[in-house]
């Protein structure tokens, strides 16, 4: 078999050594619940605390600010919902972008069938919201805006504070999904009154999230039980994977793997440009997600570009993990601008700070020699030859 050389990292990550070692006590040694009043109880409940203090200090929030959840999407579903709700009062008018994850398009979707009104903000041609757009577009009646941080299709990273300066001179909640950026961007406390976040980005294990919510924040608990995370989201929580989340945040907290992972970003993004019919999806440079690959290859599908590769050894996703096996182009790339024939053929190639420097030079060498062979079996074959 050949080497796999995984590069969805944008999809999920490969767990930390550190991390799953970190998590196996806590499975087979310490296993108590943590509501529990006996040892083992007590060791799981100090656990918990330790991880809130990691990742409370990681965004420079309090400790109680800090729920954990099953993942990004329960997160997003707790913040958007728990704020429309409780908020009802004052009104029903949501504003969100057309750039976001499904869960939050979804959510909205949902509340829009429950007598809210959404707005949906347009992106410029790189995938940034416009403040003056936002401006605009908040009412008296506005209870919630929620914008995504590092876009996880093309790499966007949105200027929050802005965009919370904005929310905070008109009194509304302001929300953002921050699974992407965290710990290759900063993403800060100050800057939202809520932030989503997730552990198997970031090389920690999958099913455990974060909702940050700030003191004071007026919302309604989705998930009622036993009172479970200050009664804010209840349910035995998952021990293990909140430990290894904390590990995993630990771990990234140096941010060396930034520069590296920015460096390999641009060899691979500016090796592909070299392939004639090809576009770069999103920003360069600092505003753009330092593992995020997208490109366009014009006149063929990237559905055919990504079964290629894998069969080469090599892991790619054309899009969002989340809707991948969809045959409608990506309503992020629709957003963006581009025709529907081009959003078809975009690949996106996402790194790790595992990802190595000939692991880039080997997708180098195989991805121009698949575009080719499937450029010339292509019916635009007549096409191709002209423009290119």
């Amino acid at each position: 078999m050949k080497k796999i050389i995984y590069l969805d990292n944008g999809a999920t990550t490969m767990a930390a050594p550190e991390v799953v070692q970190v998590m196996n006590k806590y499975h087979s040694e310490k296993y108590g619940n943590a509501s529990s009043l006996h040892r083992l109880g007590r060791e799981a409940s100090m656990a918990i605390d330790d991880a809130r203090r990691t990742i409370a200090k990681s965004i420079g929030a309090k400790e109680t600010e800090i729920i954990f959840t099953s993942g990004g999407t329960e997160s997003n579903n707790f913040a958007i919902k728990g704020i429309a709700f409780a908020n009802k009062g004052k009104g029903k008018h949501i504003i969100t972008t057309k750039i976001e994850h499904d869960c939050v398009l979804n959510s909205c979707k949902w509340l829009k069938e429950e007598g809210f009104e959404v707005t949906y903000l347009n992106v410029d041609k790189e995938g940034f919201v416009n403040p003056d757009d936002l401006d605009k577009a908040i009412r008296k009646d506005t209870v919630l805006v929620t914008v995504i941080h590092g876009n996880n299709e093309i790499g966007t990273i949105q200027d929050l504070e802005k965009l919370y300066a904005i929310c905070k001179k008109h009194n509304v909640y302001f929300h953002t999904d921050a699974c992407q950026s965290y710990t290759k961007t900063e993403v800060s406390a100050k800057h939202a009154d809520l932030i989503t976040l997730n552990a198997h980005k970031i090389h920690g294990p999958k099913g455990v999230g974060v909702l940050y919510i700030k003191k004071g924040t007026k919302i309604t608990p989705v998930a009622h039980g036993g009172g479970h995370e200050f009664s804010l989201r209840s349910g035995t929580e998952n021990v293990p994977g909140i430990v290894g989340f904390a590990k995993a945040v630990q771990l990234a907290m140096d941010r060396k793997h930034v520069a590296y992972m920015a460096k390999l970003r641009d060899r691979l993004t500016e090796g592909l440009l070299e392939v004639p019919g090809t576009i770069l999806n999103g920003p360069r440079g600092g505003k753009r997600l330092c593992n995020n690959v997208n490109i366009s290859f014009k006149y063929i599908e990237g559905e055919a570009i990504g079964t290629h590769l894998d069969s080469e050894g090599i892991c790619s996703s054309t899009g969002s993990a989340c809707s991948s096996k969809s045959l409608e182009p990506s309503h992020v790339l629709m957003a963006i601008g581009m025709k529907p024939e081009d959003a078809h053929g975009s690949l996106r190639l996402t790194l790790s700070r595992y990802t190595t420097e000939d692991e880039i030079d080997k997708a180098l060498e195989v991805l121009p020699n698949v575009v080719e062979k499937l450029r010339k079996i292509s019916p635009l074959t007549r096409v191709i030859k002209r423009v290119l």
